[in-house]
């Protein structure tokens, strides 16, 4: 979120900075105070941006999910063919988990500790961010969904790895070796079970 004149909102650089806060120390190792104090207001001033610490991480998460679906499904929506589909979801998950390592590890990590109603919203949209993949995959190879679902979510955890391991390469390298590891995972998927 960007005001019109292209600079950060005070609630994106709240939501920014708590990313990087709860990626660090987690969830409850996180003050109202410390979140405050990260973008320059006292613990108080951030309840008239935010309703609590729930709050922010419910939007931090919903973000994520959000994003990943619209664009995932904009992908392939674009695509010429399910190859070029998969090489587009691919080439969008490994470039927003290399640009966003604290959105992946809050997202991986978090998802627990944000209040029902937005948790189940939350679900919703990776479900169908899933479905987007199987889809793809199911067009590609004549496999069990099941299969499909299960190489997906396999797949989403190498791609997710990237806040522990891009740090050994540069990541130009490290966007292609992931590439090539999904690709190959993906095409095994509809090999002999």
């Amino acid at each position: 979120m960007t005001e019109s004149t292209g600079t950060p909102t005070r609630r994106t650089e709240i939501l920014d900075a708590a990313a990087e806060l709860f990626a660090r120390r987690g969830y409850h190792g996180v003050s109202i105070g410390d979140l405050g104090r990260a973008v320059g207001l006292t613990g108080p001033a951030l309840y008239r941006h935010f309703r609590g610490k729930d709050a922010v991480l419910a939007e931090i998460l919903l973000d994520i999910s959000h994003r990943l679906l619209a664009e995932g499904t904009r992908r392939v929506a674009a695509a010429g063919d399910p190859r070029d589909a998969l090489d587009a979801l691919l080439r969008w998950h490994i470039d927003f988990a290399l640009g966003n390592p604290a959105l992946i590890v809050v997202h991986e990590r978090e998802l627990d500790n944000v209040p029902e109603p937005q948790r189940h919203e939350i679900r919703r949209a990776q479900r169908a961010y899933v479905e987007e993949w199987v889809g793809v995959l199911l067009r590609l190879h004549d496999l069990p969904e099941e299969r499909a679902r299960a190489a997906v979510h396999a797949t989403f955890g190498l791609l997710n790895s990237t806040p522990h391991s891009a740090g050994a390469l540069g990541r130009e390298a490290m966007a292609a070796l992931l590439h090539a590891m999904a690709t190959a995972a993906l095409t095994r998927a509809a090999g002999p079970a």
